[in-house]
């Protein structure tokens, strides 16, 4: 527990997030927040150029963690992508 709120850390590299929880992030934040279009993973992929569907997207997520940008926090109904430790300290102090 910190700044009052509970924590819970997940390794989504160890243990992968499930589509229904993929499309939940996306339904809260948007597609485009929480796919790593700038993932070096997605040029190897040749994937880099290419126009991408939501579906797409989420099976890539899937088979890729890398295309699921970092950090990511759900708080409520809100899920904050990127920022770094700054961002994340600040919204945890928020919920305060």
């Amino acid at each position: 527990m910190q700044n009052d709120a509970d924590l819970n850390e997940r390794d989504y590299f160890k243990d992968r997030l499930t589509e229904d929880e993929v499309r939940e992030l996306a339904s809260l934040a948007g597609i485009d927040q929480i796919f790593a279009r700038r993932s070096p993973s997605l040029k190897q992929m040749g994937l880099a150029d290419q126009e991408l569907g939501e579906d797409e997207m989420v099976r890539l997520m899937l088979e890729e963690p890398k295309l699921v940008r970092r950090p990511l926090m759900r708080i409520g109904d809100r899920v904050l992508v990127g920022g770094g430790n700054a961002v994340m300290a600040e919204a945890l102090e928020a919920i305060k």
